[in-house]
């Protein structure tokens, strides 16, 4: 029942119509559960919030199915707007972004003149930005985009998943550049993933050892209790110090326990998602955990 529930979740994520009404509907039926606010000035506000809770952030202007130039432009000038009240604020945030949301779909050269645009604002204000890792048909190309720009820019990076059977071999070609683990989201075809969990949560523990262990800068994204331990013994184990390696929790999932990796000592980094195009992601948070429909049929009772 659970796998069929992730299916029609993943499935529904892409539905453009769905998409387009969403934004209409604002953020009801259990998506700000998810969802930090619709505007910029609601996404530094929660940032400020828990950065008093001794919490680090990156935020994400969620945005998908971008279908003109104007609308990746738009986009590109949002991240750096975005990035312009990190630094008035004098929050602690990085920025995430899609790559598609850049126009990587319509046009690679401007995807990249975009990318070039955000890099050189962060780069002023001494932050750093994380290329969010799409599905499996944008794989290599947001690797080559990546490297690319390491060319010219030292505050990029990228997101890496567990579940493909390239992960292990794409970390290992990425030495030293700072990367986020995940175990990975989209549905993608048995060709390209691991199709069991156990053998997903054990190149989950490779991947995360091998960048750890090559001094690259690791950011471990898991609720996972179990990966966090093992990550935990494995830089008691190496005394790999506690500045290279943090780890990321998503918005609004498990902060209690985020609260209590603080506690430790350990950085501890919130993806802060925001913005009116939040159907994909909120989608996407119900397939990974269908116990998180509970949220949405309360949210429907409660309009």
């Amino acid at each position: 029942m659970e796998t069929a529930m992730k299916k029609f979740f993943l499935f529904l994520s892409q539905n453009r119509t769905l998409n387009r009404a969403a934004k209409k509907w604002g953020l009801r039926f259990g998506a700000h559960r998810f969802v930090a606010g619709e505007t910029i000035r609601e996404a530094i506000n929660k940032v400020r919030e828990l950065n008093k809770q001794g919490l680090v952030c990156t935020l994400d202007h969620l945005g998908e199915f971008v279908s003109s130039r104007e609308e990746a432009v738009e986009a590109a000038d949002y991240c750096i707007r975005t990035l312009d009240a990190i630094h008035a604020a004098r929050v602690k945030s990085n920025l995430s972004l899609k790559l598609t949301q850049l126009g990587l779909d319509i046009d690679r050269d401007l995807c990249r003149v975009n990318m070039q645009r955000i890099l050189e604002r962060a780069k002023k204000y001494g932050n750093f930005v994380r290329i969010d890792m799409e599905d499996y048909s944008h794989c290599q190309i947001t690797i080559d985009l990546l490297r690319e720009l390491r060319r010219e820019y030292s505050n990029v990076g990228t997101v890496i998943q567990a579940y493909l059977y390239r992960a292990e071999k794409d970390v290992e070609t990425l030495r030293g550049v700072p990367l986020r683990l995940v175990k990975g989201a989209y549905k993608e075809s048995p060709e390209v993933t691991y199709p069991d969990k156990k053998d997903v949560d054990e190149n989950y523990k490779r991947i995360i050892k091998a960048h750890l262990l090559s001094g690259s800068h690791t950011a471990v994204a898991t609720h996972d209790d179990k990966i966090i331990e093992f990550t935990k013994q494995l830089v008691a184990r190496y005394n790999i110090p506690r500045h290279r390696f943090e780890f990321q929790m998503l918005y609004g999932i498990r902060p209690q326990s985020q609260l209590e990796l603080v506690r430790q000592g350990y950085t501890m980094r919130v993806y802060v998602p925001y913005g009116n195009d939040w159907y994909g992601y909120f989608m996407r948070r119900l397939a990974e955990r269908p116990a998180n429909v509970a949220f949405v049929l309360k949210g429907m009772l409660v309009k």
